[in-house]
């Protein structure tokens, strides 16, 4: 722990500046010291300076080794290349760590969720390697390496581990791509073998996708691929009631970068709607990261409390109050606990 905390702040597009004003204030009640560093990236980035990802963006992340950060659009088809994936590879952030948890309030089929999916973020086919062939074929090329492998799966098991989580479970489709799944389950059972504590075990993409829905509480922390991590992440996230509830968080050997998995909803911006609960909650899990439990924990309880009473939340999640009126709420349940 620290006195105080550098964190690079990046607002984003859309939503993005007012969900991350939100998060800023209630990390800022809890009382760990953070020295925000602000710094743009995104559409004004790129009005302002021809690009999206500006060099400064990344050299303020390595000073500061973290991160919290807004959605940023990025265009369907044309335009400029995903903001997301640009940040995860210039940093190496080969994690992308994705909590679903039940939080009483919000509407779902399902109740306990409480599950969590480590993707590995680097390779794959989201490397972005593709090309036509001709006018009227695409080629994409799939790379699978075991470092990428070995080292994400190593990060699933050391998170369990960590967290007294009891099984991780490896997905693939090693059945039918049999070379690079197939070198992702074999690096998966080789790093197992250093986890005895931790059960392990393997599940094809498809059936996966089938077990979460009949049986979710039989899993527990999953890793994947980048492109099935991407998939099933979402699932994940639409037992415990969608996007807005669902955090993220890129993580790399030296840096980190916290953010919602929903979009920008360029639609609703500036209107003092948007729900800020995943933006939030990415927060706590930049709080973990620095050590400070307690406060992430607190933010955390007090979520649930404001969610579960489902007075002070947003339209989403069948109230009437604004972003910055939510957080307020917040706020106030973290210092009545206090």
């Amino acid at each position: 722990m620290s006195d105080s905390y550098q964190v690079t702040l990046i607002p984003g597009d859309g939503i993005g500046p007012e969900i991350i004003a939100a998060a800023r204030k209630v990390v800022d009640a809890s009382g760990v010291s953070i020295d925000w560093k602000e710094v743009t990236a995104g559409s004004e980035a790129l009005a302002e300076y021809g690009t999206p990802l500006p060099d400064h963006v990344l050299q303020s992340i390595r000073e500061t080794g973290v991160a919290l950060k807004g959605p940023v659009t990025t265009p369907v088809g044309g335009g400029f290349r995903s903001v997301n994936v640009t940040l995860r590879q210039a940093l190496d952030l080969y994690v992308n760590l994705r909590p679903a948890v039940s939080i009483p309030g919000v509407k779902s089929r399902y109740t306990g969720i409480d599950l969590v999916i480590v993707r590995e973020n680097t390779e794959d086919l989201y490397a972005g390697i593709e090309h036509m062939v001709g006018p009227d074929a695409a080629e994409s090329i799939k790379i699978i390496t075991r470092r990428a492998s070995e080292r994400v799966v190593r990060f699933a098991f050391e998170y369990a581990r960590r967290e007294k989580r009891r099984k991780v479970t490896a997905v693939h489709k090693a059945n039918i791509m049999k070379c690079s799944d197939g070198l992702f389950l074999e690096a998966a059972r080789h790093v197992a073998e250093a986890y005895p504590d931790v059960e392990f075990e393997d599940r094809i993409v498809d059936n996966m996708c089938m077990q979460l829905v009949q049986k979710p509480e039989l899993y527990d922390v999953m890793v994947l691929p980048n492109l099935y991590g991407d998939i099933v992440s979402d699932l994940c996230a639409g037992l415990v009631g969608g996007l807005g509830v669902a955090p993220g968080a890129n993580i790399g050997d030296e840096m980190a970068v916290f953010e919602p998995v929903h979009g920008s909803a360029p639609k609703y911006a500036g209107k003092n709607k948007a729900n800020a609960t995943a933006t939030i909650l990415s927060a706590v899990l930049m709080l973990k990261h620095l050590g400070e439990t307690d406060a992430a924990d607190r933010i955390m309880a007090a979520v649930r409390k404001v969610i579960g009473e489902g007075k002070q939340v947003t339209y989403d999640l069948g109230g009437s109050a604004g972003t910055s009126e939510m957080a307020e709420a917040i706020i106030a349940a973290m210092a009545a606990k206090a």
